[in-house]
């Protein structure tokens, strides 16, 4: 009797135990398997978009691991400290091996989604150096299996179109975390922030520049934010974040149309397998031409343009920031996607002292949340549109106004208010601006629709957009660089911190243009920052100086 008893109280101890061990198990297996962001667009969630039909098993998908970073507390406290003019390390920036080695996921983590992705079938397509993203490709019933996922082709609830989405998230047979998955679904597709061939009478009686019927080419611009200084952006490297690929004719045609020489190497770098060629009719290169015409024009003198083209965002920009090569980066593109799969990406820039100029859209202060990012992210600089009068064919500047499609606003995004714009003297009762979110733009540039330009075959003029604008500022920050290594410094890096400084300061007059007039809906151009032109375009020679130390 004793004996049975024994072993009913060992069975009872027995099973409480397996069912703990089952307990813990189950809960340590859900924290592998779960990724740190969500992957299911709201409308799959929610119903809004009714499901076709499934997404075709023999179809592949390229998609883009994000893993975080280490030591993220760290690295904030030393952007602050690379862009503090009284601290020791200021604009001491890390290479990308030093960036890699003290934030950058381990390379056992990295290993690790290496081996995952092989063992499942997939194909590891990009691997770069920083291990923050790991690029691969694979059949959608591999994919479905991987990541534990059903895909389907869903119904847009907002736009003519279906897109196809995981019916729920993903998780991964993996002990690491695992940041995003880009790629698995295409609810959201980028848009370029261009205008094309959109001139009204009106524009056209206001352009006062050198092309074909008065229109702004790109050395007008150069002419009239600059003038006919030595700096051509030598030595420096443009870089260009592209979802389609580009005619190299289209550019040649430019230059010669316009009477002049093309200097500069362009080279591609394909990402996702996408194509670098784009022939017309059944592709549309008119933003990726342009960003390439307005970077070239402003820096004539540049050692190249890398033109980045892919399909996924977070591919193409950890690319940049892997390279390391182009210390100025512009991107002409909105979408709405994950944050966070793109911010460590952008932060990684910053410390390796590479600035990125991102437009911020084209429909004023009405632009939407699924179009403007990555504008309103705080580590890029912002620029929007302005409407620019010359004296004469590229002649000097003479007067400028708030463009009316300029977007600018606080973030529709939520992104919270960055350190740089909670200075004294930035955001007040007559901007109108936010003092707990992110406000757009930071700076602008000439954006009217009265702009000259050759794609898809073809040259015209009436083109215009923010797209114009931050190439402008890109080529501009090619010239600062020139001059800042010329000088035996560093590259100036992201440029918020120094521009909101300056912009505080008592020599702002002198190292921009305030734009004090033009609305673009519901804010209006004041004195100082606004959220139409932001501090407003660069006043060339004397702002490259503020920047480089040279005043």
């Amino acid at each position: 009797m004793r004996e049975f008893h024994l072993l009913c109280i060992w069975q009872r101890l027995s099973a409480a135990l397996f069912t703990g061990v089952l307990f813990f198990a189950a809960g340590a297996q859900a924290q592998q398997h779960l990724t740190l962001t969500a992957h299911v667009p709201p409308a799959v969630a929610n119903g809004q978009a009714p499901i076709v039909g499934a997404l075709p098993s023999t179809g592949r998908l390229s998609l883009a691991i994000s893993l975080p970073l280490r030591n993220e507390t760290d690295l904030d406290d030393l952007l602050q400290q690379l862009y503090d003019p009284q601290s020791p390390n200021y604009r001491r920036y890390l290479s990308v091996e030093e960036f890699t080695q003290r934030f950058g996921p381990s390379s056992d983590d990295r290993d690790a989604v290496v081996h995952f992705a092989e063992v499942n079938g997939l194909t590891v397509t990009e691997a770069p150096a920083n291990r923050v993203v790991l690029d691969v490709e694979g059949p959608v019933t591999i994919i479905e299996t991987a990541f534990h996922v059903t895909m389907g082709i869903y119904r847009h609830p907002t736009e003519n179109r279906t897109f196809y989405a995981p019916d729920r998230e993903p998780t991964l047979d993996l002990e690491i975390p695992v940041l995003h998955i880009s790629g698995l679904d295409n609810f959201t597709l980028p848009q370029a922030k261009n205008i094309k061939s959109s001139q009204s009478p009106e524009e056209a009686g206001k352009a006062t520049g050198s092309g074909p019927n008065g229109q702004f080419t790109g050395s007008d611009m150069r002419a009239a934010y600059y003038g006919a200084g030595p700096l051509t952006g030598a030595g420096q490297s443009v870089g260009l974040a592209e979802f389609g690929g580009y005619e190299i004719s289209d550019v040649q045609t430019y230059f010669q149309n316009l009477n002049q020489p093309l200097n500069v190497p362009i080279v591609g770098v394909s990402l996702n397998g996408r194509h670098l060629g784009c022939p017309p009719p059944k592709c549309d290169d008119s933003e990726q031409a342009l960003d390439i015409e307005m970077t070239i024009s402003m820096a004539p003198g540049l050692s190249q343009v890398i033109v980045y083209v892919g399909s996924s965002d977070v591919s193409v920009f950890n690319q940049m920031a892997a390279d390391n090569i182009a210390k100025q980066l512009s991107c002409s593109w909105g979408w709405k996607d994950d944050e966070s799969s793109l911010d460590p990406i952008f932060k990684e820039m910053a410390a390796q002292g590479q600035s990125l100029f991102v437009a911020t859209g084209d429909n004023g202060s009405r632009t939407g949340a699924n179009s403007v990012w990555p504008a309103d992210d705080p580590y890029v600089t912002a620029v929007g549109g302005t409407d620019l009068t010359t004296d004469g064919p590229a002649g000097p500047w003479k007067s400028e106004v708030g463009w009316k499609y300029s977007a600018g606003m606080p973030s529709k995004n939520n992104i919270p208010i960055p350190h740089y714009q909670k200075l004294p003297g930035v955001i007040d009762s007559s901007n109108e601006g936010s003092k707990t979110l992110r406000n757009i733009p930071d700076v602008a540039a000439e954006a009217n629709s009265n702009q000259y330009s050759c794609y898809d075959g073809s040259c015209s003029g009436g083109n215009g957009g923010t797209s114009y604008a931050a190439p402008q500022w890109a080529g501009f920050t090619a010239m600062v660089n020139q001059q800042a290594v010329a000088n035996g410094g560093a590259t100036v890096g992201f440029l918020n911190p120094s521009l909101y400084r300056i912009g505080v300061g008592a020599d702002y007059g002198a190292d921009f243009h305030d734009i004090t007039r033009g609305s673009n809906g519901a804010y209006s151009a004041v004195a100082g920052y606004d959220l139409v032109t932001g501090w407003g375009s660069f006043d060339g020679p004397s702002l490259i100086d503020a920047l480089t130390g040279s005043q």
